[in-house]
């Protein structure tokens, strides 16, 4: 039966960014689920389930007692003994107090197991009676609790929690690392935590109990989280709904602290009012306790330097002298000797030792204060856009000169690529718009809208143009924010159906206004209603009107809407409708935007075999989008990139490449389901299986809740494709006829659009269906030649060459593999070339009366290495063991036997036979140790098996029972 102790004790410590016991123990009652650390976690779970011991650092707030709880949890039901302690700072000049929490409780189970010399000496110490010392009683203290440690792991493993390290006392600390450097092979596992506050010191911290711990304990570092980390902390918290904007700042002021992240959410959720553009976040009473107890010690004129530093977007000791603060060098200097800032040897930027600092420090001051700060930097700092926004910071009421120049700073921060800056400008510009003005404040609010939809910020874009229509009865001003609301929406366009009828209302006879609703029907009827024909119709008829209205912007979008859907079609007109819409005049922001003709055009190129001009063409957009901060576009440019280089055989860049893509998209909400479908194709070519697997499915269920019926078949592709290649055909199959059937109603005859036929075709034949799959060959092959697809028709002959192996027409199956291949090879698809090799190499070994060997598979081995596609590396790696190994007994043993598995889950369990542990087979395998115990757990579950001992004991032919 196991015992666990537990001893809560309190929390309370004294000093700078330190945490108080109700704070802390209010966070970790919320924190039931560790967030954003699967990677510290993985790492450390692993250490423990080898039997090894783990040491957790980090600063304070970063999130260690939480995973440590987490851990124990886990670990204590295999643990026969639990013994825990958590120092406390007040508590640590208490000798022995530390021990007496982690053995007091099981000194009368182990106290007659040790000589008396120990005996005495450890209940003198746990007790308090004798006054025993280090000094007098050290050998026998250290050699009885080593005793009692190993007396413990007789009777079963022992699990040893401590937390707060740093404030464990002394004689505590000396004695637990004495005992934890001899421990040996005694099932004996501690897992700690200690805080490291910096840089500077951690790896003195840390190194120091590290050398108090087993030898072969692991040093796991909690870093800072990323901002879609600290954003899904704040959704599971309770505080979902806010700004992206709003969680970039509690990203910046919490430094990824998620304990500092979740009291700044706390402040925003109590706080009557969001801050406006400028205006600090509220920093709740918690968290200025923690960092400004220091400014105490500082001069009043220190503290009004400190003030400025805090209010600049980069200060230097120069601007702070130009903006009157003549002492800056001497206050900086003392402001840093007090730990408030951090020394920055690269340059001479006056920079605080933690973000949080600074924003408390601001939302302490005074607001005239602030003011007088702001007024200050208005004249000292060089960049127009600095002035102009300190200008309006120190300026209360409507002004409309200072509207003006907020207006033209952001306009130059939108040239220099700043879109998030320019919206933020722009809100500033229309609180102090008269309202009489000309352009008006609800004008100016729009600008900033389509400002915050450029930065990815749609959330924010939302609110504003849905305000403007709470006030505005101008027809333009009410289109304009209704364009903002349904771009808002992104793939989820069917959410606003209702804004339609009312944009159309409010555009009246207007051919300029209605060009701009009928542009954004098109994108409903391609996406809500999957129908492509109705999306070109209204397309063309936006153009036509935008043409009429002379408004080019709205027509060159919709030209190059109506040539993606021809595009995607096959219709014979998308070559004439590019060329409409690259020709000139152009915007330049429209010729880069990825629902632009340049977009049009590469999507033609890549369905046109044409994969160098491709890459080109995508580069440049890229390079041009990140120039402008446009977020949108450089999130699927990524994603179209991957998809380049996934089609030349690039399969470590492509994977590179889509899982950046897929970050950004997280990080801002944009285009999700997209990113995973493209990420699970490259994880399947270059990355893992199971991986590809679960992004494939999570692209479906995105697009399915949004209702996004461009892309649903994409992700029902990308499933499918996924299932092939981690060997289950039949779920490939389902998947990917709903994918025929979805393009069948939707109108799309072009196979080079998702390129999922010879999958499906291939798919089919392992499920013994070969007259669908050559239904499937013949319709997709007829729309191929049409089109010219000369990809597509190679790939499909690979197929048809499985379909004829099948029927024994092994002459005409290898020739057409071996056409196939030169074709492949010559238009650069580099992947699929290597899987026409692959299937001719298993024809070849296949063929009657041919010596079993890995000669023939050679090639494919050596193409796909080039191409780093991984999973197939394995996959050839099985096909060759299973043609040199010669028969087997495991499936004689049984019926079904290891035949049925699917070939990464035989390579694991072949893996396991030869005695490998999931360690070295993942290293082996070049996946994480997570995917190889799931695919065991597979194998056990399909075998109907337990443990690695019934694998052996199967394929030995042997009982399992």
């Amino acid at each position: 039966m196991s015992r666990c102790l537990i001893l809560a004790r309190t929390r309370h410590s004294e000093g700078a960014v330190t945490v108080p016991r109700d704070f802390a123990e209010s966070a970790g009652r919320r924190s039931d689920l560790v967030i954003g650390r699967e990677e510290s976690f993985g790492a450390a779970r692993e250490q423990l389930a080898r039997g090894g011991s783990v040491l957790l650092h980090g600063p304070a707030g970063i999130g260690k007692s939480t995973v440590l709880r987490t851990l124990a949890a886990e670990y204590a039901r295999t643990s026969h003994t639990v013994l825990r302690c958590s120092a406390t700072e007040s508590e640590s000049h208490l000798p022995f107090l530390a021990l007496a929490d982690l053995l007091g409780l099981v000194l009368d189970d182990v106290s007659q197991t040790l000589p008396a010399a120990q005996r005495t000496a450890l209940e003198s110490a746990l007790t308090g009676r004798g006054e025993s010392t280090l000094q007098r009683d050290g050998l026998a203290l250290r050699l009885a609790v080593l005793s009692a440690l190993r007396a413990l792991a007789a009777a079963g493993p022992v699990l040893v929690v401590a937390d707060d390290l740093q404030w464990l006392d002394p004689a505590s600390a000396e004695l637990l690392g004495f005992a934890a450097r001899r421990l040996g092979e005694t099932p004996v596992r501690l897992l700690c935590a200690v805080r490291t506050e910096g840089p500077e010191t951690e790896d003195a911290a840390y190194d120091r109990h590290l050398r108090a711990s087993p030898p072969d304990t692991r040093a796991v570092r909690l870093g800072p989280l990323t901002r879609a980390q600290v954003a899904t902390l704040l959704g599971e918290r309770g505080y979902a709904g806010l700004h992206r904007a709003t969680v970039r700042d509690i990203h910046r002021t919490s430094g990824g602290n998620p304990l500092f992240a979740l009291e700044l959410g706390r402040a925003l959720a109590e706080s009557p009012a969001a801050p406006r553009p400028g205006e600090p976040l509220p920093v709740p009473t918690s968290l200025r306790a923690l960092v400004l107890s220091r400014l105490e010690m500082l001069s009043d004129e220190a503290r009004r330097t400190l003030l400025v530093a805090s209010t600049g977007a980069r200060p230097t000791p120069a601007l702070l002298r130009a903006a009157g603060r003549d002492n800056a060098d001497a206050e900086t200097a003392q402001a840093a000797a007090l730990g408030l800032l951090a020394t920055d040897p690269e340059g001479p930027t006056v920079r605080f030792a933690h973000p949080l600092i600074s924003a408390a420090l601001y939302a302490e001051a005074p607001a005239p204060e602030r003011r007088a700060a702001h007024a200050a930097l208005s004249t000292a700092a060089s960049d127009p856009i600095e002035r102009a926004r300190h200008l309006a910071l120190a300026t209360t009421g409507t002004d409309p000169e200072v509207a003006a120049r907020l207006a033209e700073a952001a306009s130059l921060a939108r040239d220099r690529g700043a879109p998030s800056v320019a919206a933020s400008l722009g809100l500033l510009a229309a609180r102090h718009t008269p309202a009489d003005s000309a352009p008006g404040p609800d004008e100016r609010r729009l600008a900033a809208a389509e400002d915050a939809i450029t930065a990815g910020e749609q959330d924010l874009a939302r609110d504003i143009a849905r305000e403007v229509l709470t006030r505005t009865t101008a027809p333009g001003e009410r289109v304009r924010a209704w364009m903002v609301v349904i771009e808002a929406a992104g793939q989820a366009i069917g959410e606003v159906d209702a804004v339609f009828p009312q944009a159309l209302a409010d555009a009246g006879d207007d051919p300029r206004l209605l060009a701009q609703v009928h542009y954004q029907l098109a994108w409903r009827s391609l996406v809500v209603q999957g129908d492509f024909a109705q999306g070109r119709e209204e397309a063309a008829h936006a153009a036509r009107l935008a043409a009429r209205a002379a408004d080019r912007r709205t027509e060159l979008l919709a030209l190059a809407f109506q040539a993606q859907c021809e595009t995607l079609m096959g219709h014979p007109d998308a070559p004439a409708t590019i060329g409409r819409a690259l020709a000139e005049p152009q915007d330049p922001r429209v010729a880069c935007h990825h629902n632009g003709a340049g977009s049009s055009r590469f999507r033609w190129l890549v369905m046109s075999d044409r994969l160098a001009e491709a890459r080109t063409t995508v580069t440049t957009l890229l390079r041009e989008v990140r120039r402008r901060g446009m977020a949108e576009s450089e999130v699927h440019y990524l994603r179209f990139l991957a998809e380049t280089e996934l089609h030349s055989g690039h399969c470590g860049r492509a994977l590179e490449l889509s899982r950046e893509s897929l970050t950004l998209a997280r990080d801002a909400g944009i285009g999700e389901g997209a990113g995973a479908m493209q990420a699970a194709l490259a994880e399947a070519a270059g990355g893992d299986p199971d991986r590809a697997l679960e992004l494939a499915r999570e692209a479906v269920r995105r697009t399915e809740e949004d209702g996004d019926a461009v892309y649903l078949s994409r992700a029902l592709a990308a499933l499918g494709h996924a299932n092939l290649v981690a060997g289950d055909a039949a779920a490939a199959v389902r998947a990917l006829r709903r994918v025929r059937e979805l393009e069948a109603g939707a109108g799309i005859t072009d196979p080079a659009r998702g390129r999922w036929q010879g999958d499906l075709a291939e798919a089919l034949v392992r499920t013994g269906e070969p007259a669908e799959a050559m239904d499937v060959i013949e319709v997709s092959r007829a729309h191929a030649l049409r089109l010219g697809r000369g990809s597509v028709l190679a790939v499909l002959d690979r197929a048809e060459a499985l379909v004829r192996a099948g029927r024994g027409e092994h002459r005409a199956a290898v020739a057409r593999l071996t056409s196939a291949r030169e074709r492949l090879a010559g238009l650069g698809y580099g992947l699929e070339e290597a899987r026409a090799a692959f299937a001719l190499a298993e024809l070849h070994a296949e063929r009657p009366g041919r010596a079993p060997g890995a000669a023939s598979y050679d090639e494919a081995t050596r193409l796909f290495r080039r191409c780093r596609a991984l999973p197939w590396l394995r996959q050839v790696e099985v096909a060759v063991a299973a043609r040199t190994a010669g028969p087997s007994p495991a499936p004689a043993a049984t019926p079904d036997g290891l035949a049925q598995l699917a070939p990464m889950e035989r390579q694991v369990a072949a893996l396991v036979m030869e005695g490998a542990t999931n360690r070295e087979i993942a290293a082996r395998l070049f996946v994480s140790v997570k995917t190889v115990e799931a695919t065991l757990t597979r194998v056990y579950r399909k075998l109907g098996i337990r443990s690695r001992v019934d694998l052996v004991r199967l394929a030995a032919g042997g009982r399992t029972d």
